[in-house]
């Protein structure tokens, strides 16, 4: 089950932290790892997104946050879950809310390859800013791979 988390965000985001540690920090130097780490842990950051999450059996599994329902912040998924659709079916569920008619996204390394699969395209090539790492993509609905 998908739904919006609206009060208690705190599993999410340390869901998201947990995550980040294991696949992406790896691949960042000390100022990204902190960048990021700055950002998710930033109320005012925070609260400026929607949090969605996925559900299972009551347990959080997967999280994906917007800004402006258009640009895609955050999707981090549990490593154990991973390979699973559940990225997807996160992508779809604020898919259906979106009716601007694209979304961007400022992939990670490690997601890279997942928005690609859903038919983003890189708009330039990889990008480090403050120590995140990260290819700015786009997705026009139309060029949707469903």
């Amino acid at each position: 089950m998908i739904k919006e988390i609206k009060e208690d965000l705190e599993e999410a985001i340390n869901l998201v932290w947990r995550v980040f540690l294991e696949f992406e920090a790896p691949n960042y130097t000390q100022e990204g790892i902190d960048e990021f780490k700055n950002s998710i842990f930033n109320k005012e950051w925070v609260s400026k997104k929607k949090f969605y999450g996925y559900y299972n059996n009551g347990d959080l599994l997967g999280v994906i946050a917007t800004n402006n329902i258009n640009h895609i912040s955050l999707l981090f998924v549990d490593g154990n879950y991973h390979k699973r659709g559940i990225g997807r079916k996160l992508y779809n569920y604020v898919r259906n809310l979106n009716d601007t008619g694209y979304f961007e996204v400022n992939s990670s390394i490690f997601g890279h390859e997942f928005y690609k699969k859903i038919g983003f395209v890189d708009l330039d090539s990889e990008q480090c800013i403050h120590g995140i790492r990260f290819f700015p993509m786009r997705l026009d609905f139309e060029e949707e791979i469903i």
